[in-house]
Order: structure tokens, then sequence, then C-alpha cells
């Protein structure tokens, strides 16, 4: 049975207050080790002294999440699915975001092939201070050679890094694709009632991860997953199939529903994570492409929300996949932490004296927005963020966490001197901080002008009332 307070985790402790951890007393670290933002290891005297060994192992056992965690590939870009404790993430948080590979298949001409790998690979999207990331590549054994799939899957892994799922029913296609990439600890797609004992003995002599798959029947994904793990098979997927219309879409998506609760209410036997099949949107008989990609990505946001840890995809249009992935970054968002970026005093562009300085808060949508309003513009500038603990300005006006001294004690922490640093001795505020205008004077001692309400009009107010008379 799993622990879930402070106090149950403090019992495995050495109790001895003694701080090497970092925190100041066991039962704070305990805390840490409840909310997963600390781990074991960080408790030198628990992992070093064998006094502890029994106690550490029976505490880390117990601090396992409910559904087991598992890694596809190998190196920094492996991809970790699972490892959930929770149906609802308010409840602490989702911990392994959904992980979208795109497929591609054996029978593709090679530079085709190379060319939508490196698409793969290649695609970013900067968000909210990070890079937006595909996660790896669904190599098809569309011909059903396993020599044609070997060679595909040898230029596959030529080309990127990226983790691999290698997708055949067929044992021999499979044991030939995976010869080529053995060590880089691809996914095997997949056991099923009819090869189960062929690809078994595939994941156990690799010691690859797995997906065991049953259409649309619970009870049978269930046995295989149990058959696989009592045959030493631990890092398993479940594929209880996904259709993507109709009343089988309905019943994909209750499955999805009866798996995850079952394994978050203590169900060992199918506390596994889950793969999705979105790329099944191109086989419902939707002629017109964008339509289809279209109900793929309706199929993909269905399956972030509830309770897809791993998928496969087809379209690479931006308007397909933009979406996905930017639901996956909300979704998986810690609730618990704000998102925000480090008070400080940022350059954007080259300033100089003469250049303006602005302030925003510290949210991290609300600062790079701004930032990327300001920059696009070819505005250099100065850019404080103030800590407001994540929260935007009109809210954190609202709510106190933006005032004029807080604004003042930002300056001051910067090493950012108004009277020296620039010419101007002035402030540009956002518009919807008006109210902190006459505080702003007095405490900074500056000419304080108030800005645009949306940063996106800074560039036509610039043009009206810069520099300052």
């Amino acid at each position: 049975m799993k622990i879930n307070s402070p106090l149950q985790a403090y019992k495995y402790l050495p109790q001895t207050n003694c701080g090497e951890c970092g925190e100041p007393t066991c039962m704070a670290f305990a805390s840490k080790l409840i909310d997963r933002s600390g781990k074991t290891a960080d408790c030198p005297p628990l992992v070093k002294e064998k006094k502890f060994a029994k106690k550490l192992a029976e505490l880390e056992g117990l601090l396992a999440p409910e559904i087991r965690e598992v890694i596809i590939g190998v190196g920094e870009k492996a991809a970790k699915i699972g490892g959930d404790d929770v149906l609802y993430r308010h409840k602490l948080t989702f911990f392994n975001k959904t992980k979208m590979f795109f497929d591609v298949a054996d029978n593709m001409e090679e530079a085709a092939l190379v060319e939508r790998v490196k698409q793969i690979a290649d695609f970013r999207k900067f968000y909210v201070g990070n890079y937006l990331l595909l996660d790896g590549v669904a190599v098809r054994a569309a011909s059903g050679d396993p020599a044609k799939f070997a060679a595909a899957v040898k230029k596959v892994a030529e080309t990127t890094d990226l983790p691999l799922i290698l997708c055949s029913f067929d044992p021999a296609v499979l044991k030939a694709g995976l010869e080529v990439v053995k060590d880089k600890n691809p996914l095997l797609y997949a056991a099923n009632k009819d090869n189960w004992k062929e690809v078994g003995e595939l994941a156990l002599e690799y010691k690859v991860p797995v997906v065991v798959s049953a259409l649309n029947d619970l009870d049978a994904l269930k046995t295989l997953a149990k058959t696989f793990a009592e045959a030493g098979i631990q890092d398993i997927v479940l594929d209880p199939g996904t259709v993507p219309v109709g009343k089988g879409l309905k019943n994909t998506f209750t499955n999805f529903l009866k798996i995850r609760r079952a394994g978050i209410d203590g169900d060992v036997e199918i506390a596994y994570p889950i793969l999705a099949l979105p790329f099944t949107a191109w086989m419902a008989g939707i002629e017109d492409p964008v339509s289809a990609s279209y109900w793929e990505t309706v199929m993909a946001s269905m399956f972030t929300i509830r309770y897809g840890d791993i998928m496969i995809l087809h379209s690479m249009e931006p308007y397909a996949v933009l979406p996905e992935m930017h639901l996956v970054d909300t979704i998986y968002t810690d609730p618990r932490t704000p998102v925000a970026v480090d008070g400080a005093m940022y350059k954007v562009g080259s300033p100089t004296a003469d250049s303006p300085v602005f302030f925003t808060t510290n949210f991290a949508l609300t600062y790079y927005t701004v930032e990327s309003d300001i920059a696009s513009n070819g505005i250099d500038c100065w850019l404080l963020a103030v800590d407001t603990d994540g929260i935007g300005v009109e809210a954190a006006v609202a709510g106190g966490q933006l005032t004029a001294d807080k604004v003042k004690d930002a300056f001051d922490k910067s090493d950012f001197d108004l009277k020296k640093d620039v010419n101007h001795n002035t402030v540009i505020i956002p518009g919807l901080s008006a109210r902190l205008q006459g505080d702003l004077e007095d405490s900074l001692s500056a000419s304080i002008k108030v800005g645009p309400m949306d940063s996106g009009r800074i560039p036509g107010w610039m043009e009206k009332n810069w520099p300052p008379q």
C-alpha cells in the first residue's frame, strides 16, 4: 500500500534532522518525498548507512508511482511515460508528458523517409520560455519484409537519435528491426493473442519495452500483461485499441478510463502506461487529408486528457501538430508551481543608455508575450521582470503582488541604476498598472510613463511617446 502523508514517510527516515538533504528537518524532507520534489537519494545517511538499508528499500517501494514508469530510448532524448499517482492533476500533478511519436513506413523511398524523419526531429515551437519538441519515430513494417524493415530502421537510426517504436505483429520482422537498434531500447509494437509468446521472448532477449494489444477486450489485455509480468517483463505498455469513429471510439475512451482508474486504485496487473493511436483517423474512410488530419487532432486531444501516455500520429501539418503540442504542455504543467521566469532585469536586443526601460511581471506567459512584441519590432530596451509569484499584471495589481515597493525592490536587486545606466530616468509601466504611477514616481524618484494596455501596441505607442520630452 502506498504512503500518502509526510508522517508516514518520516517513519522510514533517520529522524536526526542532520540537514544533509538541504532541508532543516526530516519531516520537511518527508514532505518533499510525498510530493515527489525530492528523492530518497537526496538523504545521504539513508543511502550510505547500512543500518537503514531495509528501511530504504521499503520506502522506495512505498513511494513508487501507481502507474509503472517505462523508458523508451536511451540518452538525453529517452522518453519516460507513465509514472502517475492520480486521476486528476489538481490532486498532485501529472509527471511525464504524453509522448508524441510520428510514423514512417518501410516502403517509403529512401529520400522521402530521410526527409520525414528530419522533419520530425527538427520540429520545434518556442512557447513560454521553452521549445516544444516531438518525441520519437514509429517505424511501420508496411512491406511485411524483415530485410526491408531492418533497412528502414537502420536508416531512421542513422538520421536521428530520437526514441523508436518498431511496429509489426510479425515476430520475424520485429527481430530484424531489433537487431539493427538493439542498443537503443526501442518499444516493440505489439504482442497480441496470436504472437504473444514469440514477441515476449524478443522482449526478454533484447531487454526492451513492449506493447501488449487486445482490441476492445480488457480481460484479454490484462491477461497478456499479467503473463508478461510473470515471465519477468516489467516494461509493458497497454494498447486497448483505438477505434476512430462511432461507438468504437466511445468504447475506446471508456476503456482508457477503466484501465487508468483500475491502475490508480491499486490493480497492479494493469497499472501500466497506455498507448493511443490517433493515427487510425486515417483509416476511417475520410478522403479529404485536411479532414483526416483534423480528426486525428481531435482524437489526440481526447487521449491527452484521458489518459494516453504515448501516441502514434501521422499528420505533420502545423495546424495539427501545434494544438496537440500546446494541449500536452498545458495538461502537464504542474499546477503547484507558477509558470514564471526569474525576477531580473533583461536586455532585449542591444539596449544603450538612451533605450527605454519597461517592466512587467514574471508570469512566463506575460513576460514572453511582452518580450516577443518588443523584440519582433526591433525595439532595443531594458525589460524588468518583477517577481509577483508568477501572477499576471492586472491580477497582481489587484492582489497586492505588484506594488510600487515591489517594483523598487526589483530594481534594487537587479543592480540597474535608473540614474546612472540610462540618460532619461524614465520607466514605462504596463497600462494595466496605471494606478501605481504616483506611488512609483515617489518610490523610484523617476519619471513614469503609462504604456498601452496591450503590449502589442507598444510600437505605435513608442512612435508617439519616445524619446521623452
